[in-house]
């Protein structure tokens, strides 16, 4: 199969999973407070990834270990903490509409940070994706007025981290195989993870004798074993052969999936989403189609 055709099938994969981690994420928030579920997010899904790719660890050249650490903390870690905390306020639609803002992050970052140069056709396309966007958050924040939005800062601010991610990705870890990058960002941050779930005493407590907190594990290992493991070599391989804008306009899809999920769990969707919708999937194909490259000036 042509590359070409085949990263539009990761982009369609991966819009289909993380669209559907954010209901899970709301689902496991019954039973778990927002640091047992990002702690545990992390272990399960470190514990998945080591298992597949433990082998590959010595594939990771040793000048690329200090990328491979600051990738693991900015796109699995602090995400998994900050989506938990979001999501105990906002919907979980909301806060994947909000995480669309990573195509337009990526290319801001790339551009001003890493020398990365991106396409006139792209810009306009994270524009125009951006537009529907912002269309679907106010009309998120018109049907839920009563959701405190300063919680959406916590999305915001993982975008900006995603966006990161893909650069470094990119930028310093192009040759390096994706489950190794995968299995070596979570070698760096489980003992991080196991501390902090130590500290909030999960362990302590039996947790295991509460029927809310057995349910909200299977949403969690689900979440893990999908949303984060398998996603994560996925995504890495789409960065490497794509682009980060195009690996991170999955962020455009994924709303859609995730009304959808909310939709079948009670949730209304007006018709300024559903054109809000069909506006960012526009902004995906025309962020796609241009192959002009801007040129960046070295200092």
């Amino acid at each position: 199969m042509q590359q070409a055709n085949l990263k539009w099938i990761f982009l369609v994969l991966l819009a289909l999973i993380w669209g559907s981690s954010f209901i899970l994420i709301k689902k496991a928030l019954i039973g778990l407070n927002p640091v047992q579920l990002g702690a545990l997010r992390v272990l399960i899904s470190g514990t998945f990834l080591l298992i597949a790719g433990w082998s590959k660890l010595r594939k990771i050249p040793k000048k690329s270990l200090f990328w491979i650490t600051i990738s693991g903390f900015l796109g699995t870690f602090f995400p998994a903490f900050l989506f938990a905390f979001a999501e105990t306020e906002i919907d979980s639609a909301i806060a994947s509409i909000l995480n669309s803002l990573v195509p337009l992050n990526t290319i801001i970052i790339g551009v001003s940070l890493f020398g990365i140069g991106t396409s006139r056709q792209q810009v306009i396309g994270v524009v125009i994706g951006f537009i529907g966007t912002v269309l679907l958050i106010l009309g998120g924040a018109a049907l839920k007025p009563d959701q405190n939005y300063f919680y959406a800062l916590f999305v915001v601010l993982a975008s900006v981290m995603y966006a990161t991610n893909s650069n470094i990705i990119k930028k310093h870890l192009q040759e390096v195989p994706p489950l190794a990058i995968a299995a070596g960002n979570f070698a760096a941050i489980m003992v991080p993870a196991f501390f902090v779930l130590l500290w909030d005493g999960f362990l302590q407590t039996n947790p295991l004798e509460r029927e809310e907190v057995v349910s909200s594990l299977g949403y969690l290992v689900v979440l893990c074993l999908f949303g984060t493991a398998m996603a994560k070599v996925l995504y890495n391989k789409l960065v490497q052969m794509a682009t980060p804008v195009f690996a991170a306009s999955v962020t455009y899809l994924m709303p859609i999936v995730a009304v959808l999920w909310g939709l079948l769990d009670g949730e209304r969707f007006t018709l300024q989403e559903a054109l809000a919708s069909l506006l960012i999937l526009f902004g995906v194909y025309w962020a796609n189609r241009g192959r002009l490259p801007i040129k960046l000036k070295r200092q």
